[in-house]
């Protein structure tokens, strides 16, 4: 009796971990705070204080507002290399990716979180991903990101939030597709 506790104890133990390596990564900041760094800190964040909008940079140091992208269905997706449930869901936005890549009617955006464009490139080329990688451009507001991730966001073309997500999940799902080609043809 007491090695079919033990056995069912140690099975019970690995289901309780496996699962949550899959639910989600607690995030590292506050809501609505990302690392930025210094020596760009002054600048962003007097432009997006006075503007008022939510800003990612890409790898060329190109900033990009939510705003310039009305008009255009949004997947963004916040992550870190160091979060399983992240790492587990890339391989399917990189699928999900490559069905509308050269689509002019959607944008991918995907955002690490630790605002380390370096490392995230690397991760991205070590494991053949040809995501369009950004970093914030100050902070994300609490509605786009809360206490965990991975976090994926999609805005409709009017740039409202229709679908907040938390934690991974599987978006190479023909039902995932579906949805964005539904945003993608409406008004």
């Amino acid at each position: 009796m007491q090695i079919k506790f033990n056995q069912l104890a140690t099975q019970l133990g690995a289901l309780i971990i496996a699962a949550s390596s899959l639910a989600a990564c607690e995030n590292r900041q506050k809501a609505g705070e990302t690392k930025v760094p210094e020596q760009q800190e002054i600048a962003t964040e007097t432009t997006v204080a006075e503007t008022g909008k939510v800003a990612f940079r890409d790898q060329k140091g190109q900033v990009v507002t939510l705003d310039s992208l009305k008009g255009k269905v949004v997947f963004i997706n916040f992550w870190a290399t160091w979060c399983p449930p992240c790492i587990h869901e890339m391989p399917s936005i990189n699928s999900l990716w490559s069905t509308f890549k050269g689509n002019q009617h959607i944008e991918f955006l995907m955002v690490d979180v630790d605002n380390d464009i370096e490392k995230s490139a690397a991760f991205f080329k070590e494991n053949s991903y040809d995501l369009p990688l950004y970093t914030p451009s100050g902070d994300i507001p609490p509605e786009f990101l809360g206490a965990s991730i991975p976090t994926t966001v999609i805005l409709d073309k009017n740039g409202q939030i229709v679908e907040r997500l938390e934690g991974s999940r599987d978006y190479a799902a023909p039902e995932i597709t579906k949805a964005l080609e539904e945003l993608i043809n409406a008004n």
